[in-house]
């Protein structure tokens, strides 16, 4: 039997009623956009997609089919070469007026966000803004896109290199951070002159959704985007990875799925970026100034409630001030409050659906049983909703899972470590290396570090490290590519390479 779906909490909450959320819900499309329309899936299938902080239907949206989502790529490959001459600065003025429509429509992205996954307002308002920044970066970005022209070495030819866009691409992007990822991969692709398949995340798809239908209205062309959110995503997105028109590959997602992506994306040797999991390192030495130690500590671990590949997986701490560090970290999480995300004084949302918090729990009482000490949280909170208690753990053993998964919710495991050299090695100790954090006030150490530790990224005495204008990506199995920065549309072009004769041969 099917149990009952809860009904929506109706009360107003911070200013924002039932009818605001009703009326938002209303205008949101929920087809598939495919060549500039909108469609219903090709056997009419459509699924729900529920509210986390109370299991309730928000809204049902067409569910894409394999033969959509191949009408969404063959719109693309149709649309590639007419996208690919448009002149540069025509696709600067689309991302910039984007820009503007997505920061004039804040509100409506963050409560969409906050309905959709879960995270408190004020969250979803800061993703609005990092999101927008994409389009922003990559509007200035469009027009720099250069080659090189060189006299060979030995005087006979000359070189000319350009850079030409990569082609039709394919978009797999998480729950966590809706919009954001959606606009780190399509500002860009814009940028460079590619076309588009966007496959959101199921649980989450209203945020791409908006976003398209933002493009759609500033100008993008009829096939440059198209969006295909399904509950079949390998059914729908494996042929795609085989057909010979697609070029591009890009996936953010756990690094499991990333491996079986590499592996059907071989056979057509496509263009690859994988931005995959994360097991951070927070480390705080003896030296550390400890309430910013302890304010990075909440931002790098409660930031989206946990739900992020860069949040603080292992926190480990110089056993001098472990047990300080520890006392006001405790202090500072209880005091965090959990609720809806559109309740007042509300800074710690639901996790977004039941298994990630059945995860969550079972890694917390995998820790307990392994020898860690529960000094805060470790229990579900009772209600309708997918809420978890903010959690610190202390003396957690190496040989627990909580060190070696990412655990995707609101818990600290802490470990201590007496030297230098231990903490490298404790940080290194994993097979990822997206982010690690680290907070010292000795600045040979922080430059020594930012040589030693295995990780694409660094915050030194910072608890957040993204930023639209810097590089995004990790080394070993933690993905493949940058997004954002001067890199980011570098992703997006192939370089080509002219030899022309030397012109002044027949002047000899």
């Amino acid at each position: 039997m099917t149990p009952a779906i809860p009904t929506p909490t109706l009360a107003p909450v911070a200013g924002v009623t039932a009818a605001d959320e009703r009326a938002l819900l209303a205008s949101i499309p929920t087809g598939l956009f495919i060549g500039g329309e909108w469609r219903a899936a090709s056997d009419g299938g459509t699924f729900d997609v529920c509210d986390p902080s109370t299991g309730a239907v928000l809204v049902r949206v067409a569910d894409a089919t394999p033969e959509d989502g191949r009408a969404a790529l063959a719109a693309a490959s149709a649309a590639q070469k007419a996208w690919a001459k448009t002149p540069p600065r025509v696709r600067a003025e689309i991302l910039r007026a984007a820009f503007d429509a997505v920061t004039a429509r804040a509100d409506d992205f963050a409560l969409l966000m906050t309905l959709e996954m879960g995270k408190p307002l004020a969250e979803a308002r800061g993703e609005v803004a990092y999101g927008a920044e994409f389009l922003r970066w990559f509007s200035e970005e469009t027009a720099r896109v250069s080659g090189r022209f060189a006299v060979a070495p030995d005087g006979r030819s000359r070189l000319m290199v350009t850079k030409r866009p990569v082609g039709p691409c394919l978009f797999i992007t998480p729950w966590n951070f809706p919009l954001a990822m959606a606009t780190r991969k399509i500002a860009p692709a814009i940028a460079a002159g590619c076309t588009m398949v966007l496959k959101p995340a199921a649980l989450t798809p209203l945020s791409a959704l908006l976003f398209a239908q933002v493009l759609h209205e500033c100008g993008l062309p009829a096939g440059v985007l198209n969006v295909v959110q399904t509950t079949s995503a390998g059914a729908v997105t494996a042929p795609l990875i085989t057909d010979p028109r697609l070029r591009k590959l890009s996936f953010t997602g756990s690094t499991p799925v990333g491996r079986a992506l590499l592996k059907n994306a071989a056979d057509q040797v496509l263009r690859v970026s994988m931005e995959l999991g994360g097991n951070a390192p927070f480390i705080v030495f003896e030296d550390a100034d400890l309430n910013a130690a302890v304010d990075g500590a909440m931002l790098a671990k409660l930031r989206n409630g946990g739900e992020a590949c860069t949040a603080a997986n292992r926190i480990l701490v110089h056993e001098s001030i472990a047990g300080e560090f520890t006392a006001r970290l405790v202090e500072r999480m209880r005091a965090h409050t959990v609720g809806r995300g559109t309740e007042p004084g509300t800074l710690l949302g639901p996790l977004v659906d039941e298994a990630t918090r059945a995860k969550v729990h079972e890694l917390v009482t995998d820790a307990q049983a392994a020898g860690a000490h529960l000094a805060l949280g470790g229990r579900y909170v009772d209600g309708p909703g997918y809420f978890y208690e903010p959690t610190v753990l202390t003396d957690v053993p190496g040989a627990a899972r909580i060190l070696r998964e990412e655990v995707f919710g609101p818990v600290a495991p802490i470990s201590t470590f007496a030297t230098e050299e231990e903490a490298i090695a404790l940080a290194n100790d994993t097979e990822f290396g997206l982010v690690a954090y680290v907070f010292t006030l000795d600045l040979n150490r922080a430059l020594r570090l930012s040589e030693e530790l295995d990780v694409g990224m660094l915050g030194v005495n910072t608890g957040i490290v993204s930023n639209p204008a810097a590089p995004f990506g990790g080394v070993k199995q933690s993905g493949l590519g940058r997004e954002g920065g001067f890199e980011g549309i570098e992703e997006y072009l192939e370089t080509r390479y002219v030899g022309i004769a030397d012109p002044f041969a027949s002047a000899h």
